[in-house]
């Protein structure tokens, strides 16, 4: 093995802290606090989080989509998922773009 090269159960476990990184930060952008300061319900919490992790999903489909010779199934599938997470934002603010 090289000296600059990583082993491969390391940049998995880094990869793993990244994304647990990005749920913490997700949970916070979704208001944490609000709810255990002000004893309001939690159900916009969770629905808040969720949304943005899917929104997530998407950008890291449009990026792998992007990087891999899959870009006809990754790229637009990335952005329907960013595309679906924009309308359940406007859907919880309850200023839906559709009415279904």
């Amino acid at each position: 093995m090289a000296e600059n090269s990583v082993p491969v159960n390391h940049s998995k476990v880094i990869s793993g802290i990244k994304y647990a990184y990005l749920l913490a930060f997700f949970a916070l952008v979704a208001s944490v606090f609000h709810p255990i300061i002000t004893g309001a319900p939690i159900d916009g919490l969770i629905k808040g989080i969720l949304i943005l992790i899917v929104g997530l999903g998407g950008g890291i489909l449009v990026y792998k989509g992007i990087t891999s010779q899959k870009r006809l199934i990754l790229t637009p599938l990335g952005l329907a998922l960013m595309i679906i997470s924009l309308f359940l934002v406007y859907q919880i603010t309850n200023k839906p773009l559709f009415e279904i």
